[in-house]
């Protein structure tokens, strides 16, 4: 008990010393504040059943959901792979010979009888990756395949939006399906770099525009936009300073797909799409958890900081840096949905709702 004390102490600690420092002082007519909705900790065995918004969470060995309000919906220790979406859940061996497809909502289950891959929940759809990595296939709510894809690589990176699916592979093309599992344009291979690979790729939310991090030696980013039936084109692209990941990043559309966030070796940089402006924000240590929403101009931000310590950071989109609070904590866990929070650390989650005033 002493623990999660400290530990719920640490959370509220940061969002009250950000709610003070960063927002009530900036000299702006109105002031952003944060207030304190819930704090629950998954010590706390006991389920409360679905209802309103639930936010998937994946903090240290745990994992489940915990609804808007606070209410713990599930909360299990990881025994196995975990795949976990807003949409459904699966926990289930390196080598399954059969998968539950569980929908956190309803608490059906759908059971896939020897899937011969992996499940990948994305834009409320279930597609399933092969254990070679060189096929996908989507599967509708009954199990029954739609379609498959064969690829000439093993995938690397997959996202879905709009009615798409971007796929990118370790030779370092990019593929783009429409909903019926045929190619929208040609594989594309950025090229340039050393090693081809897709480290990293995202659409935005109407399927037009696709941001990509790619290759190694150098590592790019390249931003792509919708130019004619059938066509995307190359519209901005960037080397990134210092040899680059060797494995997926972080990326994202944000603030209304008018930005995209991205994790590169030299910090966080940060696109805007309008501008066509690329910032570096260095960051002292591995970025762990990822604002996903970036509305309002703020982003957050958490990052290694050392041995058991993080750094929570929030940014003031396109300005500069609003803060960097430091807490001590093996684990760390961010969520954003428009104006809620949801913060983890240690055994603990709590949440706090961004007001204006």
């Amino acid at each position: 008990m002493a623990k999660e004390r400290k530990i719920y102490f640490t959370v509220v600690a940061i969002v009250m010393f950000a709610a003070y420092v960063v927002f009530a002082a900036q000299p702006v007519p109105t002031e952003t504040i944060l207030t304190n909705n819930w704090v629950v900790s998954l010590e706390n065995p006991e389920e409360q059943g679905a209802g309103g918004g639930l936010v998937p969470f994946r903090l240290g060995e745990r994992f489940g959901y915990v609804s808007e309000n606070g209410g713990m919906v599930l909360n299990r220790e990881q025994e196995g792979v975990v795949s976990l979406s807003p949409w459904y859940w699966a926990e289930y061996p390196s080598m399954p010979e059969r998968i539950p497809v569980n929908n956190p909502r309803t608490l059906e289950e759908l059971v896939l009888d020897e899937p011969g891959g992996y499940p990948r929940f994305l834009d409320g759809r279930i597609f399933l990756v092969s254990k070679n990595q060189s096929s996908l296939a989507e599967l509708d709510k009954n199990g029954t395949v739609l379609w498959t894809y064969d690829f000439e690589a093993p995938l690397t990176c997959i996202d879905a939006a709009g009615g798409y699916v971007l796929t990118g592979s370790l030779d370092g093309t990019i593929d783009l399906l429409d909903r019926a599992g045929k190619k929208v344009f040609p594989s594309f291979a950025p090229g340039v770099s050393r090693i081809p690979v897709i480290l990293g790729c995202r659409l935005s939310s109407d399927g037009s525009k696709i941001a990509l991090v790619c290759g190694v030696d150098k590592q790019r980013f390249v931003f792509l936009e919708w130019y004619s039936d059938r066509d995307y084109r190359i519209t901005f692209h960037n080397f990134l300073e210092g040899e680059g990941f060797r494995r997926e990043v972080f990326i994202s559309f944000i603030d209304d797909d008018q930005k995209v966030a991205f994790e590169q070796e030299a910090g966080l940089g940060v696109f805007d799409v309008k501008e066509r402006t690329l910032q570096l924000y260095p960051t002292p240590g591995r970025i762990e958890a990822f604002d996903a929403d970036g509305g309002d101009g703020l982003f957050f931000y958490i990052s290694g900081a050392g041995p058991g310590k993080k750094l929570l950071t929030a940014l003031k989109l396109p300005g500069g840096e609003l803060m960097r609070v430091p807490f001590e904590s093996g684990t760390s866990f961010f969520f954003r949905r428009e104006k809620s929070i949801v913060l983890g650390g240690g055994m603990v989650l709590a949440s706090f709702n961004l007001n204006k005033r």
